[in-house]
């Protein structure tokens, strides 16, 4: 955010139809060209002005972004492709966290759950194109937008070239970016891009902009590690930085984002006036009229951030109907090259967001966090999807102007042409107030080849409802026959063995007509025959072109001409068809054949199809039900008898179109889950520190006088930056000796932890003062008064902070990401006036860059006792532990301070064949008399959930599969922050589980990470 195919038949899995016959291959793609001169790198991904090209063939790039490290399950990976997909995409976008690989400098980790490898081969399996967004900049809303914590200590200023900074990215540039190039479509793998930089654009503060020599270097660095592929950006708006042609740092491909709507999920109905872009085309002229205009982020979803709305009224902003408007917008623009940023979301997981957003990184995106897919605006766009893959004309068609009063005498419709050059002209019509709810009633008149034709010609008006846009087309070839128009819009069409099939679509009630010239010559006819359904009209004209309309309702319309069937259908009932893409030849088969290829399959049906194969004579369908319902298998390829859903035979009966109707047995389990007040807990005191036996004889002393950190000056005796003694991630800890001058003295403390972070004091083991958090809140100064004291005795306070990220970087020269956590000012002063000195130590997470759990990663702990022990890790020493009354968090403590509460969690679910989403649930009742509290949530040894009771609004954390053991035992924990001296319990935690589905995904690997071990050194 702020934001391979190996056959040469790509293009007619997009198209649907023979390369030469239609000229697609256009004018010769241009070479990618070495600045010194010595010719292509490749010549497997070119481009033109239009498209790409891969092996020679056009293709349009649909991209849905996925960020892997925030799905730690790497079996879970073709699930998450295999949804994408089914949406007619045929790339995901990625970005790599350098934070999450590089927790050391220098010591360059990306293995188990942090290997790339497993997803570039799901990626390979489901035949999907991968775009490689490695940074060292992602922004993304990951803790210190990518960066590592240690960046804090370089003194030069970030994304610039600074040789310390420069240097400081070296080992993680040539390491990532060589496991990339190991997986480019030039070696057999699926990257067919690759982005150097994120979103460096027109913003900077006190640093040369644009930096080009940084530009070139970072660069540089890619291609030193034999990255080949065309070098892409996403500049933040259409400003031209990198551009091609610009000199250094430019990229091959000019890519830039958008994100219209913005981020405003409380008000999740309004889209603000003048937001929808009209200007994309003649920019991208502008600026890089040889290259295809690229979108490499748009928006597919909004972050939210604590304190906020929640994801579903992100959801709600972020709809269907904003991709019907925006989203055609973008194509009446020519896109083809577009990126929808977030496709699916993910968790932020053990401490790797930013403080701008909670532990759920849902982003109301098409894929639910927990990966359903009951979300309107999937099956939206799996529309358009699957239109585009079916419309080879639109690439090279030329978008115009924007027109009022031109196509249409309605003044409140706008539509904008692209006119064919090689087949079909598109039309996109929307509202002149695009953001306007009201119906308008419209004709409109297009040019053909047979003229200006006035639509609808039998009558009656063409509708647009709501937030809606449309897709005209004319002179629109499906198979052997040409449309010369149609007011429905187009899912998707195939022509098999012994058909052409149509599927038309319209929302409710609409009128809709659409002509199919006379494929057979002005001498004869075919004879309009109505299969399904009585609500259409069929009229010949005298060029014996048929024209048919009708008023879309509940009830499927399928007329036949010939060996032509057409599909009209509702909305709502095009959402239930799929289009899998049978396998091909070769080393990867998952990329498809043509569409051409007879034994390709329309099926109407189900909660998902995930792919489609023919073995032997058997047809055999992966796919995902929510509901009993019945298959219609359309498109049965020739010497196919059989019909098998997810290894299971099938009977089935035949239609009179000579389609297959299968009714699967779908049954679903009454789920069952272990009530969590009923565990077995265990707790033990997570605060040792306040006690007068504590020894923190081991922990760091903070002892430097000066800070490398140029974002924030000391401003005490010594640094308390937790990034100084390598503390990057997770909670803080100081212990500050001084000795009493007086009775009473004053505490003034300024911390920071990042947004809706919080701080607490205690003196000795009396507790002094929390700083409770609000939403914005990411430093506060607070003040304490210290009584009873004893002049001359020697007293401790610990200081807690908490830390929610660290800041993004995305204004170059700021070098905001170095705002550091922990204390950055104090004073303590008696009552006589005078300053009381205060020698301090720290703690963060235990070995700091020298992190324990390499498995897990180093942000998955901070410097909490439970952490530093591993107590969270399965399988701790429960004799560590109390077990009795009051050792569950649902009981809670009846003071502040920090508990640590455990159980084992046994499971016993059908999850080979069902998939399941659970989440954990935190009751969010807390009353008047109970304080407000913090909650870490710990399963199986992964940090995932964070819980704010005062703030919110997160109170539900999905789980997947693979972390935890649906067959077997669990290990879940949950740290208890009392913040006020009431205390604080949770009023109610419980697993829950959402409707199961039925499905056709392959096997989920439990991620078996390290048990508890004790720690050498842990204090």
């Amino acid at each position: 955010m702020n934001r391979r195919i190996c056959i040469n038949t790509f293009a007619l899995l997009l198209a649907g139809v023979n390369a030469s016959s239609i000229g697609i291959h256009g004018r010769r793609p241009r070479d990618i060209i070495l600045d010194d001169g010595k010719g292509p790198l490749q010549d497997i991904v070119t481009w033109d002005e239009h498209s790409l090209f891969v092996h020679g063939e056009r293709v349009v790039i649909f991209s849905g972004e996925v960020h892997p490290f925030r799905l730690p399950v790497p079996s879970l990976y073709l699930d998450v492709f295999q949804k994408i997909k089914a949406l007619g995409f045929n790339t995901v976008s990625f970005y790599v966290d350098w934070g999450l690989l590089e927790g050391k400098p220098g010591k360059f980790r990306a293995d188990g759950i942090f290997d790339l490898e497993p997803f570039f081969e799901a990626a390979t399996k489901a035949g999907i194109y991968l775009l490689a967004r490695p940074g060292p900049y992602i922004n993304a809303e990951v803790s210190g937008g990518g960066f590592p914590g240690w960046l804090q200590r370089v003194k030069g200023h970030l994304r610039t070239d600074s040789p310390d900074y420069l240097h400081a990215t070296d080992n993680y540039a040539s390491h990532i970016a060589s496991i990339i190039a190991k997986a480019q479509i030039t070696n057999g793998g699926p990257v067919i891009l690759y982005q150097p930089e994120n979103e460096y654009s027109g913003a900077a503060e006190g640093t040369l902009f644009p930096n080009k020599p940084y530009l070139q270097y970072v660069i540089d660095q890619a291609r030193n590690a034999s990255i080949v592929v065309p070098l892409i950006n996403n500049d933040a708006f259409p400003g031209g930085t990198g551009a091609p042609g610009t000199g250094l740092g430019s990229v091959d491909i000019y890519g830039f984002d958008g994100y219209p709507l913005g981020f405003d999920c409380a008000h999740p109905n309004t889209w603000p006036d003048n937001a929808l872009p009209t200007t994309w085309h003649q920019d991208h002229l502008n600026i890089s009229p040889n290259t295809p205009l690229s979108i490499v982020e748009f928006q597919g979803g909004a972050f939210d951030p604590f304190g906020g709305w929640g994801f579903e009224q992100c959801s709600a902003l972020v709809n269907h109907e904003f991709e019907r408007v925006f989203y055609k917008n973008n194509m009446a623009a020519g896109v083809t090259i577009l990126n929808l940023y977030m496709t699916y979301g993910g968790t932020n997981w053990g401490n790797l967001g930013h403080p701008g957003g909670y532990t759920s990184y849902d982003y109301g995106a098409s894929i639910r966090e927990d990966r359903r897919v009951d979300r309107e605006k999937y099956s939206e766009l799996k529309l358009e999807g699957q239109f585009l893959k079916v419309s080879p004309g639109y690439i090279t068609a030329t978008p115009e102007n924007a027109t009022q009063g031109v196509y249409s005498d309605n003044p409140n419709i706008v539509i904008t042409p692209l006119l064919a050059k090689e087949s079909g002209s598109f039309f996109v019509v929307r509202h002149a107030n695009y953001s306007s709810t009201d119906s308008a009633s419209y004709t409109v008149k297009l040019p053909t080849s047979a003229g200006e034709v006035t639509i609808p010609q039998l009558g009656g008006s063409l509708t647009l409802n709501r937030r809606d846009s449309k897709f005209h087309v004319t002179d629109y070839p499906v198979g052997n026959f040409t449309l010369l128009y149609s007011s429905a819009e187009i899912f998707t069409w195939k022509k098999f063995a012994d058909k052409t099939v149509l599927i038309l679509y319209g929302g409710a009630q609409e009128l809709h007509e659409v002509a199919v010239k006379n494929p057979f010559g002005s001498s004869k006819t075919t004879k309009a025959k109505k299969i399904e359904g009585s609500n259409v009209a069929i009229h010949t004209t005298k060029d014996l072109t048929l024209v048919l309309q009708w008023t879309v309702g509940s009830t499927r319309q399928v007329i036949q001409l010939g060996n032509l069937v057409i599909y009209m259908v509702d909305r709502n009932s095009a959402y239930n068809y799929w289009v899998p893409t049978l396998p091909g030849s070769g080393k990867q088969p998952a990329y498809g054949s043509s569409l051409m290829n007879p034994a390709a399959v329309i099926v109407n049906g189900g909660y998902l199809i995930r792919s489609v194969a023919v073995k032997g004579s058997t047809l055999s369908l992966q796919a995902d039900f929510n509901v009993t319902t019945p298959l219609e298998v359309i498109g049965i390829p020739k010497g196919v008898s059989k019909l098998s859903v997810n290894g299971k035979q099938l009977d089935y009966s035949v239609s009179k179109l000579g389609d297959w109707i299968a009714h699967p047995a779908v049954e679903f389990p009454d789920i069952q889950l272990p009530n969590l007040s009923k565990l077995k807990w265990y707790k033990i005191d997570s605060l040792p520190e306040i006690q007068s036996r504590y020894d923190d004889s081991r922990w760091p002393l903070a002892n430097l006088r000066t800070s490398n950190n140029t974002y924030a000056p000391l401003k005490t005796p010594v640094s308390l930056y937790g990034s100084d003694y390598g503390f990057n991630a997770g909670t803080l800890l100081f212990r500050g000796r001084f000795t009493a001058h007086t009775a009473q003295q004053q505490l003034f403390l300024s911390t920071q932890g990042g947004s809706a972070f919080a701080s607490s004091v205690w003196l000795n083991d009396r507790f002094v003062g929390s700083f409770t958090g609000f939403d914005a809140a990411s430093a506060a100064n607070s003040s304490y008064t210290l009584n009873g004291l004893v002049r001359g005795r020697r007293y401790v306070l610990t200081v807690v902070v908490d830390s929610n990220g660290l800041d993004e970087n995305w204004t170059t020269g700021d070098d905001s990401m170095k705002n550091p956590r922990g204390i950055l000012d104090y004073a303590l002063v008696s009552s006589s006036g005078s300053n009381v000195s205060i020698s301090w130590k720290l703690t963060g997470n235990l070995g700091g860059e020298d992190y324990r759990d390499v498995f897990r990663g180093p942000l998955n702990e901070g410097g909490l006792f439970f952490e530093r022990q591993g107590l969270h890790l399965p399988s701790p020493p429960l004799s560590d532990f109390t077990h009795g009354p009051s050792s569950s968090p649902l009981d809670g403590l009846s003071s502040a301070g920090i508990a640590f509460y455990a159980a084992k969690l046994p499971l016993d679910l059908p999850a080979h064949s069902y998939d399941i989403p659970l989440s954990f649930v935190f009751d969010n009742a807390t009353t008047a008399a109970e304080g407000p509290y913090r909650a870490l949530l710990y399963v199986n040894g992964f940090q995932y959930g964070k819980y704010v009771s005062n703030i919110g609004p997160q109170t539900e954390f999905p789980v997947p599969e693979g972390i935890l053991h649906y067959n077997g035992d669990n290990w879940i924990g949950v740290a208890l922050w009392a913040l006020q001296g009431r205390g604080a319990k949770v009023p109610g935690l419980a697993l829950k589980s959402k409707s199961p589905v039925l499905t056709g995904r392959e096997r989920v690997d439990v991620v078996q990470g390290p048990g508890f071990k004790k720690r050498k050194g842990a204090y």
